[in-house]
């Protein structure tokens, strides 16, 4: 039997219509600006995200690092939580790339919120501090168990930005499952925001690509300089853009709240078995985090003995591991992984001394 692959929502294959629709793309020399597919992507993304341009780029941490890129100077400071994605997982792209120094500063319930970066504030207006210089936030949160950011707790972290001279990245990789969770638009997600990145081979199941979207001038200007700069440019990339205006099309977005369903069935199956708890509780979105009891043994060896039942996880920590749906697991298979989960907890919870 095929595994069942829980590691990410990046292991999707493109659907038969996306590849169908890849294949007739009409496509151009995107350096030179004319790929006609592309275009269209760039016009449809930026509209829906009500922004006035975007820029298709290969991958995610690409689209989060041409964003700080853009609003930075070597030396500045970029605050933001300390499991944010753009500061944990990047390979230290912010120092490497931009030479910017980070503040991690974390909340009551592991997210940032206003009343931190109050009593934290921005570095006082001295030679002998960095420049406290951009917001980044992530939504959703991805290590803090795919929840979804409440809209007025962004809203009053940006308008604390705004006020004390921060410009506001958002790190929107799963901006569509945030979307879907919430009932609010991408649009009105967005808007309290300079840039944003977002993702296309997360949850909409292309093969690559992600967009940076925000200021024609930033977007024009900066931002394809540094794209190029970092070997983003493009040749006859329609081929790929194709997939996302298919997925965008064709349903993809709204189908999310399939997973989200899935995620909550996993879910149950974590809460019933013994030495297995959730770590953030009931999922809001596509992802559960699972927290292996050090009796069970690592987070490694949990996930070896759940692939002898035909599924995949991925270890993320020590004592961690995460379990994403996506839209090529159908429920069926979840209900098998869900089982396979307790049985597998089961059987190395008798075991243990």
């Amino acid at each position: 039997m095929p595994l069942i692959d829980l590691r990410s929502d990046t292991v999707t294959r493109p659907s038969a219509g996306m590849l169908a629709a890849m294949a007739r793309a009409e496509t151009g020399d995107d350096v030179f600006g004319e790929d006609p597919t592309v275009k269209r992507l760039e016009s449809m993304i930026a509209e829906r995200l009500g922004k006035e341009s975007a820029l298709f780029v290969p991958t995610g941490t690409m689209a989060n690092q041409i964003s700080v890129g853009c609003q930075t100077k070597p030396g500045d400071e970029l605050i933001c939580d300390p499991q944010a994605h753009v500061y944990m997982w990047e390979g230290g792209g912010l120092a490497r790339f931009w030479g910017v120094s980070t503040r991690t500063l974390s909340g009551p319930d592991g997210l940032l919120d206003l009343q931190t970066l109050t009593s934290a504030g921005v570095r006082p207006g001295d030679h002998h501090y960095a420049r406290s210089r951009l917001l980044s936030l992530e939504n959703t949160h991805n290590r803090s168990g795919g929840r979804v950011v409440p809209q007025d707790r962004v809203q009053a972290m940006c308008d604390w930005a705004k006020t004390n001279g921060l410009a506001r990245h958002l790190d929107g990789a799963r901006l569509w499952n945030a979307s879907v969770a919430s009932g609010l638009s991408l649009n009105q997600l967005a808007a309290p925001f300079d840039t944003i990145a977002i993702c296309f081979s997360k949850g909409l199941g292309c093969p690559m690509g992600s967009a940076i979207v925000g200021p024609k001038e930033l977007i024009e200007g900066d931002a394809h300089r540094l794209r190029k700069a970092m070997g983003g440019g493009m040749r006859q990339v329609g081929v790929v853009a194709a997939s996302a205006i298919f997925a965008l099309e064709h349903g993809y977005v709204e189908a999310l709240s399939s997973d989200h369903q899935h995620a909550k069935l996993l879910a149950k199956s974590v809460e019933s078995s013994p030495g297995i708890a959730l770590e953030f509780g009931e999922p809001e979105t596509n992802l559960v985090w699972i927290k292996i009891d050090p009796q069970l043994g690592s987070a490694r060896y949990f996930a070896t003995r759940l692939k002898e039942k035909g599924v995949l996880v991925a270890p993320l920590g020590e004592q961690v591991v995460r379990a994403c749906t996506h839209r090529d697991v159908n429920e069926s298979q979840i209900k098998q992984a869900a089982t396979a989960i307790e049985q597998t907890a089961e059987s190395i919870w008798r075991m243990a001394p």
